[in-house]
Parts: C-alpha cells; structure tokens; sequence
C-alpha cells in the first residue's frame, strides 16, 4: 500500500476503505509517512470530504493511536461532557457535581485555555491545592471516592490527533467537518466515558458562527459517536455574548459555587440545566423531562453543592474555599467600565469579551504564557439591556495595572449599541439526540 495512491484516490472523490485509512494513521503517528504527504490528504478531505463511515473509522483509528482510558469498571454510568469552547464557560464545574450526585460517574478529560476561550483546568488551578495532573491510579482513586475528577488529559492519548493537528493549524486544513469531528470525538472515544453530551457553541464567540454550521458538527459528531458504540446527545447553544457574568479563572470559580448554591438563575444556570438534563437522561434511560426535574433538585436540596466541596477536597483542593469563596485572593487592580451612551446593547462580541480576557493576563496566547488567576471581567450589562450613558457594564481585574488600556479599548470595541431592543436570542438552538 502507498500513501501516493490514498492522495490521489480522494484527490479524485472516491472513498477510501478502511485499511487505507488505518494505513495512513499508523503511518502517519509512527513517522513513516511525512508532513507534505499527509498534508496533501487533509487538503483532499477539506476538498472533497468523506463519507460517516470514513468519518467513523478515521476516528476510531485516532482514538486507537495511543493509549485508551478504560472505564468498563463503572459500567454504562460514566458519562462526559464536551464543549467546542465559548467565553464565560465553566459548565464543566457545575454539570459534573450534578451529574455526580445523581448517581452518574464522571471521569472527565479538561484542557487549558488558548486563543480567546478559556480552560477548564486553568480554572480548577486558582483553588488552591487541587490537582490536575494524576497518575491513572491515582484518578481512578478519585473517581472511586468521589464519583467523579477532571484532570489533565494523561499518558499517550491520542498522538495521531497531536500531530494531524499541530499539521492542518499550518496547512489551512482545519475547516473540515470529517477532521474537526475526528480531531474531537477521538479523544472523547479515547476517554472512555459511554455515555457523551456535546455542547456546540454557536455565534461570535465560538468556533461555529452559525447556526447551519453548528447544526451540521453536531450532527456528524453524534452520528460518528454512536458508530463507534456511544451514547450520544448535543446541545446547540448560544455563545453570541459571554456565558454568565465572570470571565477569568477565580472568578468564574466562584460563580460555578453560586450556580450550585442555588443563588444564580441566569443565563449559566439555565445551560447547565439543560446539559446535565441530557447527562442524567442518557446515564439512567430516562426522558428529559424527567432528568431535569432531578437536575434542579440536586441543585435546591444541595447535594450537587456538597458533592463539588467533596470532589474538589479528594482530588487536593482545599475545600474551605469552595465553603467561602470571600477566601480567593483579590484581584490586586479593578477598573470600571461605563456606558460611554444611551441606547440598548444590541450586540456583544463574545471574541473581543474573551481577548480581552486574555489582555487583562487570565488567558494565554502560547501554550507557555503564565496565567493570572485574579485576573478577568465581571460582566453587568449583557446583550438586551437597556443602559444610560455613565452606567456600568463591566469592571476589570488585573495584576497588573499597565494592561487596562488596551483591555478597556478592546471591551468597548465588542459592544454594539442600539435605538431599540434587541430580538430574544435562545440560549438552546437545537438538540440532537
């Protein structure tokens, strides 16, 4: 078999088998196969795209390249979530504490942040002491205890996706359904989990910024994850404005443990509610309907919140910050940002939200920028709102007072203003089961 001949025969639109594609993955991960080869293929796929079942199996074969978690010792109740990545999102804090304290076992996956959106366990490092990097043993201990941890992604997961990755950020490849889906559902496959809710961020802020686009992953990835044998669900949901009102390590932290508190019904709440629904239906069997009617008591009888301090004390964290959020340091500058008008926000850029984050020091633009967890933005005034001019939308955190210029600039830059209101926009477009 030659690589030449897998180019040239999706270069002409015809479907590969399997062993062509399995051909190519272990080529590929190995070393055998060089960039310019492989790179010719992923510009053929972007071109000409593939069929679910070459979707499917170049999946599989990712999820196979390295190591593979492996979580049949906890049955068919382990349960992931996945998003595409959005601005404000600390779903992962909140939906894996329900979903623990309704019986499901979550043994979750997380990555750092990168670009405009931020990550999970940046956040889950401004509690002190908690831990994301375990050894297998010591996650499974976790797990065990606590019915649930997210750490780090461990070992050799997934090389093949490392390097077709790093390779089609290069190659102007990344636009593709068939790649995009394979690059995600192979480290879900990878995780272990049977039971996956995708949350696909749609608008501004996300990678997906319409709804066409939005629907058509989803679609592909539920499809995929089920040929490869998983329970699967996804949420469309809006990612046109911030999710919430904190954006930054600490803070979103703290807004996770008011959401769990059952003093926070917005916008995060509402989301949440509805993925941890979808977790909780798929785990158990049941309808939605009647998921979420569990989800929201784990909320009020404050299990969920009980289960977070748990979960975060087993896995090193120190729990008294989660029982007294006053205890995170406070951010060492604040500045507020008014309304330099009158009129409703008809719009937010929820990617000029989330580079101002970056600005501000909670995010990073390299993989080795160092991160500030004081630093991010408390939102006041979002999309729909009605403002005077000196009111204020938003006040910024940093440590270090130099960095308020250019952040203040880019937050204003994000926000449109309008004469009138606005059109309700659903925080779920859609769900595909």
């Amino acid at each position: 078999m030659r690589m030449y001949d897998i180019i040239r025969k999706k270069r002409d639109k015809e479907e590969l088998t399997d062993e062509e594609i399995a051909f190519f993955i272990k080529g590929y991960t190995d070393g055998d196969i060089p960039d310019y080869q492989a790179s010719a293929l992923c510009m053929a796929i972007v071109l000409n795209g593939m069929s679910d079942r070459e979707t499917a199996v170049l999946t599989d074969c990712m999820a196979r390249s390295g190591d593979m978690l492996d979580l049949s010792r906890y049955g068919d109740k382990t349960v992931d979530k996945h998003s595409t990545g959005g601005v404000g999102d600390k779903t992962s804090l909140i939906v894996g504490p329900i979903a623990a304290a309704l019986g499901a076992t979550v043994a979750k996956m997380s990555g750092r942040a990168l670009g405009h959106t931020g990550g999970t366990l940046d956040k889950l490092e401004a509690i002190p002491g908690y831990v994301t990097g375990l050894t297998d043993e010591e996650f499974f201990s976790v797990v065990d205890r606590a019915g649930m941890a997210i750490i780090g992604q461990t070992g050799n997961l997934t090389p093949a996706d490392k390097k077709l990755y790093a390779l089609r950020d290069v190659t102007a490849t990344v636009d593709s359904i068939p790649l995009i889906v394979s690059s995600i559902m192979s480290k879900k496959l990878a995780a272990g989990s049977k039971n996956i809710v995708l949350d696909v961020k749609c608008g501004s802020g996300a990678f997906m910024k319409t709804l066409e686009d939005a629907e058509k992953l989803a679609r592909s990835m539920v499809e995929i994850g089920r040929r490869c044998g998983r329970n699967m669900t996804a949420l469309i949901t809006d990612m046109d404005k911030p999710l919430g009102k904190a954006v930054g390590n600490a803070l979103e932290v703290k807004e996770a443990i008011e959401v769990l508190r059952g003093n926070e019904k917005g916008d995060l709440y509402e989301v949440c509610v509805a993925l941890a629904s979808e977790m909780i239906a798929l785990v158990k069997g049941i309808p939605a309907k009647d998921a979420e009617k569990q989800v929201i008591g784990a909320i009020e009888d404050g299990s969920a919140y009980k289960k977070m301090i748990e979960w975060v004390k087993t896995q090193g964290g120190d729990p008294r910050y989660i029982e007294d959020p006053s205890l995170f340091p406070a951010p060492k500058y604040a500045k507020r940002v008014c309304s330099p008008r009158d009129g409703y926000i008809g719009r937010m850029d929820a990617e000029k939200v989330g580079t101002t984050e970056v600005l501000l020091g909670a995010g990073r633009i390299t993989k080795t920028d160092e991160i500030d967890h004081t630093a991010g933005l408390h939102i006041e005034k979002k999309t729909g709102d009605y403002v005077k001019k000196g009111d204020l939308l938003c006040t910024l955190y940093t440590g270090n007072e130099a960095r308020f210029a250019e952040a203040e600039k880019r937050y204003l830059s994000g926000i449109v203003f309008s004469e009138t209101a606005p059109a309700p926009v659903p925080l779920v477009y859609k769900i595909v089961r």
